[in-house]
């Protein structure tokens, strides 16, 4: 009997997400760089604001977000009616997947995107398509070939995760564009606060009713623990999304966070300007070792190494030495390592780590 309860066609699909790593058996002082998680945390402000949101947890939180709302408009500029706040910006990619597509659908994304974007479209019941890119950058004209009448949405890294790359603005445009009436257009911006004067969509999304930008506090916030992420679109996709997501989908300690964090632009500033300085250092370093990378504009560097069996070799040498960074096979990269940026001590300390492996040391 128990043989005929099955799960919904393609969730048996699914491979399990793999995080980055934290821990190595038998090594204490590990430093962790496969999550690209922000080395320098989140601000004092949204650490204060998690302390006052303690006193009551006893209490429900507010179901309209309408505080961490007003609070992202008023720094991006955006309407702050047609923002949705979700449990990281991969609620509100899952809720616009269960929304717009399903069984006969398709859900068009990059053969290096984020590796969710699969799993989004297997739950819901959509086929997954993938379109290849042109050495590790988006491809816009591919992209549009591949969109069909049963296209329905389309999901776009800006800057991509886990190559850095990014798409300029036009070429986007052009994307948004060309798309079937019937497809959105999301662009995921974990690490657009990462590109300095970026708005990672938002007039593509004031002048468009087939496009939807998603950004995290995960990242330069340093709030990944929290949870909180939060999208922008036509008035008439947020108010659907609002209908099927949970009233209490956010804690008020994460809604308390997220405001303190989004209002803390001097903390955000730093973060954005240290990332980038160290971010070119060790990129400049390792291509000196001979591991090149492409011109990243998030919080990583995609190390490339002759093959599979080198980049293997290398990430057990970093582990021998206490330091984890993310192989990235599972986006068809098997000759890359991701690595996220540190601080200057991170940086040094993994530089140092391939230039032994390089024997450059």
């Amino acid at each position: 009997m128990a043989d005929g309860i099955q799960p919904q066609p393609g969730i048996m699909e699914i491979a399990l997400y793999q995080g980055g790593a934290s821990h190595l058996d038998g090594v204490r002082n590990v430093l962790k760089l496969s999550s690209n998680e922000n080395p320098l945390g989140p601000s004092d402000a949204a650490k204060e604001a998690v302390v006052r949101a303690s006193h009551d947890l006893h209490r429900y939180p507010p179901t309209n977000h309408a505080a961490l709302r007003q609070a992202i408009g008023e720094v991006w500029g955006v309407d702050a009616d047609r923002v949705f706040c979700g449990v990281g910006s991969g609620e509100v990619l899952k809720l616009l997947s269960e929304a717009y597509a399903g069984p006969g659908t398709e859900i068009v994304f990059t053969e290096h995107g984020f590796s969710m974007y699969p799993i989004y479209a297997h739950a819901c019941g959509a086929t997954p398509v993938v379109v290849a890119e042109h050495e590790r950058v988006v491809d816009v004209d591919a992209i549009l070939a591949a969109c069909t009448g049963k296209t329905r949405l389309v999901f776009i890294a800006n800057p991509a995760n886990p190559t850095g790359t990014m798409v300029g603005a036009a070429e986007i445009a052009r994307l948004a564009a060309g798309l079937p009436p019937q497809a959105l257009l999301v662009l995921d911006g974990a690490y657009a606060e990462y590109v300095d004067g970026f708005d990672a969509g938002k007039s593509l999304v004031e002048t468009r009713e087939n496009v939807v930008m998603t950004r995290t506090f995960s990242k330069i916030y340093g709030l990944g623990g929290m949870r909180v992420g939060w999208g922008y679109g036509p008035q008439r996709v947020i108010d659907v999304l609002n209908r099927i997501r949970g009233p209490f989908n956010l804690s008020a300690a994460a809604l308390a966070a997220a405001e303190a964090a989004v209002r803390d632009t001097d903390h955000t500033e730093k973060c954005r300007i240290e990332n980038a300085k160290w971010r070119e250092w060790m990129a400049t370093a390792l291509a000196e070792l001979g591991v090149p990378s492409d011109t990243s504009t998030a919080n990583f560097v995609l190390a490339r190494f002759t093959d599979e069996a080198e980049a293997k070799a290398c990430d057990a040498h970093l582990r021998s030495e206490g330091i984890i960074v993310r192989q990235v096979a599972g986006y068809g990269l098997p000759h890359c390592l991701r690595i996220t940026v540190g601080d200057e001590s991170a940086c040094r300390r993994v530089v140092h780590a391939v230039a032994q492996f390089k024997g450059a040391v």
